[in-house]
């Protein structure tokens, strides 16, 4: 008989960030990225499997259906002081689970080396940002630091659509709506959400995952109506953001989708988490402030990622953060090594790190010597 309080109480203890519940498998723990198993006498059995979905779903119904209709479950579950968001799915017929730990306290936004100019970019009254990266890039983290900056700092209605919710929020100077996505749940869909939030004088919409054209036409609807939409893309840099986000369209429909966006987006900001020297995770982030520059290069026929790279690099006194700066400040202040420095980027983009990491460190040099 599996104890799951017992696995999730260590798993806590142990600063995990996810734990595994696979058939076959000791319960798995990921601690700083690297998978660590639980101690325990024996694998999971398939009666233990069919007992962990029992823990979850608690005889929910509208839960039950949408795992047996579509194979599939997200939810959220509250153990003791944590939130788990539980993902079950099926591999062999038998259920599967990922729980992801989350922590009530949010760490604070001046903590998380996210560049000041993606906070300072929340004063916008209207327009799209984009927090982006791949799964376990820490874009959940950032987008609700970003949500609790503004509930401290500015008087709006902020309303979240998220599957689930994760963090929960109190209203402070701001009013918070949180919404949870899904069948039985607080709305249908993304897209349903963000087309009824035009009717709920929200200051700011903030939708938890952008994964299909309805939610994106949703979008771009609700910020052209004058409203800040902030959310959250699977991509892995600025500039593939882009082209995500017009491919969602139809070809005939690219050009006109092309003008919207490059008139709306305000800021991508695309995230890495690396583990440090010291085994702790950093944030590695690229950021894309959208000038006339960038706008230029959206609305062209066909898009060139080189080109949105360098409309990046030589924009970086309007607040834009190439990744390779990002990267190579990490190495210069020995946060990182360099073989994880090199690891990030392309081979062709070796020799621009090296000479960035030598200009860094030149500066670096300069500034010791005036400061003594």
């Amino acid at each position: 008989m599996i104890d799951i309080d017992k696995i999730l109480d260590t798993a806590r203890k142990k600063d995990a960030s996810d734990v595994h519940l696979i058939c076959g498998l000791k319960p798995m723990l990921r601690i700083r990225r690297e998978l660590i198993e639980y101690e325990c006498p024996s694998p999971l059995v398939e009666d233990d499997m069919y007992e962990v979905y029992d823990y979850f779903v608690r005889g929910n119904v509208d839960k039950d259906r949408v795992f047996k209709e579509t194979k599939k479950l997200d939810t959220s579950f509250e153990f003791e002081d944590i939130r788990l968001r539980v993902n079950i799915s099926l591999a062999n017929e038998i259920p599967v689970f990922t729980m992801r730990l989350i922590k009530n306290e949010l760490p604070k936004y001046e903590d998380l080396g996210v560049p000041d100019i993606v906070r300072r970019m929340t004063y916008q009254p209207q327009g799209l940002m984009l927090v982006t990266g791949k799964t376990n890039s820490g874009k959940t983290t950032t987008l609700n630091a970003l949500i609790n900056e503004i509930n401290e700092n500015q008087n709006k209605k902020i309303l979240t659509l998220e599957n689930p919710v994760e963090y929960k929020h109190t209203s402070k100077k701001s009013v918070i709506i949180q919404k949870e996505v899904g069948a039985g749940r607080d709305c249908l869909s993304f897209s349903d959400g963000v087309k009824n939030s035009l009717r709920e004088d929200c200051d700011i919409l903030v939708i938890g995952e952008i994964r299909d054209r309805e939610t994106m036409e949703a979008a771009i609807e609700t910020a052209e109506s004058g409203h800040l939409v902030i959310g959250t893309l699977h991509t892995k840099s600025c500039a593939e953001t882009i082209d995500r986000m017009v491919n969602f369209y139809e070809i005939r429909d690219q050009q006109t989708v092309k003008y919207l966006i490059s008139s709306l987006l305000k800021l991508v900001i695309s995230q890495r988490l690396l583990p440090s020297k010291t085994g702790e995770l950093v944030l590695v982030p690229e950021v894309m402030v959208v000038d006339n520059i960038v706008s230029g290069i959206i609305r062209k026929e066909k898009i060139s990622v080189s080109e949105i790279e360098d409309a990046i690099q030589s924009n970086l006194e309007k607040g834009s953060i190439g990744l390779i700066n990002s990267i190579a400040e990490l190495f210069v202040n020995d946060v990182i090594t360099l073989e994880q420095a090199k690891a990030q980027i392309e081979e062709k983009n070796i020799e621009t790190l090296n000479r960035t990491i030598m200009q860094l460190k030149i500066k670096k040099e300069k500034d010791n010597r005036i400061n003594q």
